[in-house]
């Protein structure tokens, strides 16, 4: 199979949003305590996992996780609840720590990310980009100049589906002016990426480990499917 185009989730996949001990050091429970290491981590998964609730919600904030991706209004008002119920209940605290969150500058790319986007796009593969998010990422690509490689961004909160939505696939396809029996979706999550393979694309998994733990992932799928 030859490809003419690759698409890229964005968290887990290329990016990763690392806990940064500095903006958990001041976090306080309900107590007063500080936040031990597991409940740090634990924090940082809940706020980053792709797929599943992550804690017990109201009819209205369960509403707002399930289109928080569409709306970031949606986006803002249920992550303050999840950081409420995970154990940083001052609002201040919450928000402090919800703005780094959506901060593209504090995200972090895997070792092989440069990599790859520039190997795809010096191939003349078409190379997009397509996350279930509810905030602009373009400046994470932009600040390092690696937004020259990607021909598309395919947001969910900018068109209105989200994956596993078939919409959002054949949404990043038309843009890309590809057949999806040409297209290569890499991502994190079997469930919200592996979806692309029902309209026809195939599809390659990456495990989300911390950025050190994972030097070549991306090269490698991308060997194994013939890309690079």
């Amino acid at each position: 199979m030859t490809f003419r185009a690759v698409l890229f989730d964005f968290s887990g996949t290329i990016f990763r949003l690392e806990q940064d001990e500095t903006w958990l050091a001041d976090l306080t429970d309900h107590d007063g305590e500080r936040l031990d290491v597991e409940a740090q981590t634990e924090l940082m998964r809940r706020m980053t996992a792709p797929v599943g609730q992550v804690v017990d919600l109201d009819e209205e904030h369960l509403h707002a996780w399930h289109h928080r991706d569409r709306d970031p209004v949606l986006h803002r008002k249920v992550y303050l609840e999840v950081l409420k119920q995970s154990g940083v209940p001052h609002a201040d605290q919450a928000v402090a720590l919800y703005t780094r969150l959506i901060d593209p500058s504090q995200w972090t790319p895997y070792p092989d990310t440069e990599a790859v986007l520039k190997g795809v796009s010096g191939k003349g593969v078409k190379l997009g980009v397509l996350s279930n998010i509810a905030f602009d990422i373009r400046p994470a690509f932009s600040r390092r100049g690696w937004d020259a490689f990607v021909d598309e961004f395919v947001l969910s909160f900018e068109v209105g589906a989200v994956k596993p939505e078939p919409e959002i696939f054949r949404h990043a396809v038309e843009r890309l002016g590809v057949d999806p029996a040409e297209t290569l979706m890499v991502g994190d999550s079997e469930e919200a990426d592996g979806a692309a393979r029902e309209i026809g694309c195939a599809f390659a998994l990456v495990e989300p480990l911390p950025t050190t733990e994972r030097p070549d992932a991306l090269l490698t799928v991308l060997r194994a499917h013939n890309v690079l």
